[in-house]
């Protein structure tokens, strides 16, 4: 089990490798398609415009050697104001194939929280970075929640509550290396195994 404290160090992720167990600690920042797509317009091919700034800048320094967690949350709103994160499962990261690796290398990214793996592009960038995607666990959005110590702030409410960025402290998140920053993929070599144990079923 690798524990690492967010921001993570080069060092640290040239490490990893697929297959190995990661405890994650500290501030990790949530967003999924329309985070994405909003940091792709507005930070990254295009200039950033006066009202958006403050949140550039904030975004620049939790993501410089952190982690984005693809994640649509449940939450509760306290009755002081807090927010309570309820379920933290992670949501399907190859929607995000589009937008990743231009994310990564912009914000210095280390590390992608999702499910389901991602392609060659992100992989691509996760050698050039380096960064690693950490696979969570689907179903368990109850448990990963209780790794959500703290609600630091949210941003871009007005997408909704699971589009909004949320940027939370974790203490003890489980996450598994699925891509690391050798070029290795789990997710493609199970594709490449499954097709050919089926090509092989079909007498190909």
């Amino acid at each position: 089990m690798h524990k690492l404290t967010i921001p993570i160090p080069d060092e640290e992720i040239r490490a990893l490798h697929v297959g190995d167990t990661v405890s994650l600690n500290g501030i990790i920042v949530t967003g999924r398609d329309a985070a994405h797509k909003f940091m792709i317009e507005h930070f990254i091919r295009n200039p950033v415009a006066p009202e958006d700034e403050a949140l550039y800048e904030e975004l620049k320094r939790l993501l410089n050697g952190g982690v984005i967690y693809h994640c649509g949350p449940v939450v509760r709103k306290n009755a002081d104001g807090s927010w309570t994160f309820v379920a933290a499962g992670p949501t399907t990261s190859i929607r995000e194939e589009i937008y990743q690796p231009e994310v990564i290398a912009h914000f210095n990214l280390k590390g992608v929280i999702g499910k389901g793996g991602m392609g060659p592009n992100t992989l691509k960038a996760c050698q050039e970075q380096p960064a690693v995607y950490l696979h969570a666990i689907g179903g368990a959005a109850t448990l990963i929640a209780q790794s959500v110590r703290e609600v630091v702030a949210v941003h871009k409410l007005e997408f909704g509550i699971p589009e909004a960025m949320w940027v939370i402290r974790v203490e003890d998140f489980p996450v598994v290396v699925t891509m690391d920053s050798h070029g290795q993929s789990l997710h493609e070599a199970v594709e490449h195994e499954s097709k050919a144990r089926l090509e092989a079923l079909l007498g190909v």
